[in-house]
């Protein structure tokens, strides 16, 4: 009988090992998702990092390119102006200079005092 109850203290011994061996597997486990988990973390941070990085250097670019853009609006303003001023006087000239214009080999029209280098221009000056 006592060969019978050592038997049932050692089963219930394998069990309780058997039990107790399950449970640090699964503690294994566990710990290996955690380091994983941490790992995927630790990865994620840093591709946050660049991108925020990466997204400042987008938006500098973008200010740049926003800055250039209104420079160039206001130039082509100013020329759409400036060739509006030119039509417009053309159009009001026009028939005054058709009659003025004699052929007589002077100044051109386009090209008269309002557009004449100045005679001091210094060394790199044209004489006209």
């Amino acid at each position: 009988m006592a060969s019978l109850m050592v038997d049932k203290a050692l089963a219930r011994l394998d069990g309780a090992l058997a039990q107790l061996e399950a449970a640090a597997r699964r503690r294994v486990e566990a710990e290996r998702g955690r380091a994983n988990l941490e790992t995927e973390l630790a990865l994620m941070q840093d591709d946050r990092a660049r991108l925020a990085a990466e997204l400042d250097g987008a938006t500098a670019r973008l200010g740049d390119v926003e800055t250039a853009a209104a420079d160039v609006d206001q130039r082509l303003q100013r020329a759409m102006n400036v060739i509006g001023a030119v039509i417009e006087r053309a159009q009001v000239d026009g028939p005054a200079q058709a009659a003025d214009d004699s052929g007589d080999g002077g100044e051109d029209a386009e090209t008269g005092p309002a557009y004449r280098e100045p005679a001091a221009a210094g060394a790199g000056g044209r004489d006209d």
